[in-house]
């Protein structure tokens, strides 16, 4: 059997990738965190498919109902919400699966970050504002920062940020981020992206706490700041350029 990491998207059940859906539908065996997989993505599993919610379970336990699939033979759908590359715990399990010998396969998913900027109808690498975007967090009681990566350090690059699982702690970003890019800096926060639930405020950086604590955002929630959300008047791209035009109807 096969243990298959799946990235369960943001949470719309219609942003599944296919190869997603296929996967579920032919895994006997299925664990995902209920708190943050909706119910309707568990609709393509098999009707007498095992559904662990490990919502409040220990790796060991998640760990101990994979063996279990394996003794029955079952291949099992490991759902994460995003993509299992950011955030998802993934490594430990796949260490503990390593250890145990079980085989295991990545599903990529559509991340959070991507549903956020479509939901903001923004492009976060717009040409001559903003070229890079940084993926990053703040620390919390459960898993602290790295040296060297703390939310002030990572700000002097001055790039646009998208910041995960940091909304309960928005003073200490808002904070962090001031005197780099300024209180005038746009920004957005963005809650349960691609779900009927969503909520997005858009403000800039001098309004972020306050902003975010009016909308009752305190989970499931991405914030992104940077020039890029208020470009205008930026040049366009040499993409479709009449010069990259006129150069490619002229090779040979």
């Amino acid at each position: 059997m096969t243990v298959f990491f799946v990235g369960a998207g943001p949470g719309a059940p219609d942003l599944l990738t296919l190869r997603a859906v296929e996967t579920l539908k032919r895994c006997r065996t299925c664990l995902f965190a209920g708190s943050l997989v909706p119910a309707e993505v568990l609709a393509h599993c098999p009707d007498d498919a095992v559904l662990v919610d490990t919502a409040r379970m220990p790796l060991d336990e998640i760990v101990g109902h994979i063996r279990t699939a394996h003794d029955a033979g079952h291949d099992v759908a490991r759902l994460h919400s995003g993509d299992t590359s950011l955030y998802s715990a993934m490594a430990e399990q796949i260490r503990a699966l390593d250890t145990i010998g079980i085989d295991h396969v990545v599903v990529p998913g559509v991340p959070a970050f991507a549903a956020v900027a479509a939901s903001l109808g923004r492009e976060l690498t717009v040409p001559g504002v903003g070229q890079s975007l940084l993926i990053t967090r703040v620390s919390t009681l459960s898993t602290d920062m790295p040296p060297g990566e703390t939310l002030a350090e990572l700000a002097r690059t001055g790039v646009t940020l998208a910041l995960h699982l940091a909304a309960r702690q928005v003073d200490a970003v808002q904070a962090d981020l001031v005197a780099t890019y300024g209180p005038d800096c746009p920004c957005a926060v963005v809650a349960f992206a691609s779900r009927e639930n969503e909520t997005i405020v858009r403000c800039t950086l001098s309004e972020l706490a306050e902003r975010t604590r009016q909308a009752g955002i305190v989970k499931t929630a991405v914030i992104l700041v940077g020039r890029v959300l208020g470009a205008s008047g930026f040049p366009d791209s040499y993409l479709y350029s009449a010069a990259r035009m006129t150069k490619l109807s002229e090779s040979p």
